[in-house]
């Protein structure tokens, strides 16, 4: 019996011992090919073209997707993306349409620097944007873009880094369990969750994270012109500006000067056509064979099964989460 075959078979008996019935399960065949394919999803009366390139989801440079589910590298496909845009001559512009918490500080920062070589190799303009969320990471990548237009309700910013670590030395030790590592040197397993911070440990990882932040800053400092200057480090505990770490709504981020203009995607779009001078340009998008693009907000998902009448379809999808992802430091919002 196959690995897929026998993970099914405890999916099914779990379900039906749970008092659930007996689902069906649904599996389509999709082509293989990892080819990127391109998509009108708005017709133009011109052979000019404006492609949107999404940065949607946690930010990694790994694979994710759900259980059964086709799974893609953020990063990798980020990439394939922007160089068939840069390619193309008959792409005039990029709009990057951005719903994103963030993700870790290097996947932000090798997604930045992308549009920004980008940018500067085609001289093609980017424009960022917002979608739901536009915070820490994503807002970071959408710094390298000429211009962000902000939805008026999305959430955007959280400039700041976050390490994340658990401690369960004193729960271990009420279970008689007691964790030891043989290491090269006194630092080597800090952030471990099977011992607390001490107190150089603390510093050490203080000033990772100091530097990572000051990276953010000065990202942020050079694409923006920002209403408010920058604060002295370390921030002073009721410092509650733009760099304190909070979100905004993408309303108050154009006021503050962390987005440029507040719209649609629509108009984002629209002022992709005039700076790339692409009046009556189509709008594309580059999209895996099994990916579906049926308009300029449609995901990368595949299409959702059907059932025939009297039939269950049961949708096998494990939500992406921080705790799946390895330890480290992110440029990530989370609420």
């Amino acid at each position: 019996m196959s690995r897929v075959v026998r993970m099914l078979a405890l999916c099914v008996a779990a379900l039906v011992v749970g008092g659930c019935g007996v689902p069906s399960f649904l599996i389509t065949p999709v082509s293989s090919s990892t080819k990127l394919q391109e998509r009108t999803v708005l017709p133009g009366s011109s052979g000019s073209k404006v492609a949107i390139i999404e940065v949607e989801g946690m930010l990694a440079n790994m694979r994710s997707g759900g259980f059964l589910q086709p799974t893609e590298n953020k990063v990798s496909l980020f990439t394939q993306q922007l160089r068939a845009a840069a390619k193309d001559k008959s792409v005039k512009a990029v709009v990057l349409r951005v719903n994103s918490p963030g993700g870790t500080v290097t996947a932000s920062d090798t997604m930045y620097e992308l549009v920004r070589d980008f940018r500067r190799q085609t001289k093609k303009p980017v424009i960022a944007s917002t979608q739901e969320v536009c915070a820490s990471g994503a807002y970071y990548i959408s710094c390298a873009a000429d211009q962000i237009v902000a939805h008026p309700t999305s959430v955007i910013g959280s400039i700041g880094v976050l390490f994340s670590t658990m401690e369960f030395e004193g729960a271990l030790g009420k279970l008689g369990v007691r964790a030891e590592s043989i290491k090269s040197g006194p630092l080597k397993d800090m952030g471990s969750p099977f011992k607390a911070l001490n107190r150089n440990e603390r510093a050490v990882m203080q000033e990772m994270v100091d530097e990572y932040f000051r990276r953010f800053v000065a990202v942020v400092d050079d694409a923006r012109d920002l209403k408010e200057p920058q604060p002295t480090l370390p921030l002073a505990a009721d410092y509650a500006g733009v760099f304190s770490g909070r979100v905004f709504s993408g309303e108050r981020a154009v006021e503050l000067g962390l987005a440029d203009r507040a719209g649609r995607l629509e108009d984002a779009i629209k002022l992709a056509k005039q700076m790339g001078k692409a009046k009556g340009a189509k709008v594309i998008m580059y999209r895996r064979p099994y990916g579906y693009g049926g308009s300029i907000y449609a995901s990368a998902d595949a299409p959702a099964p059907k059932a025939r009448a009297g039939e269950t379809v049961l949708r096998l999808e494990l939500p992406q989460s921080r705790v799946t992802l390895p330890g480290g430091f992110y440029y990530l919002w989370e609420p």
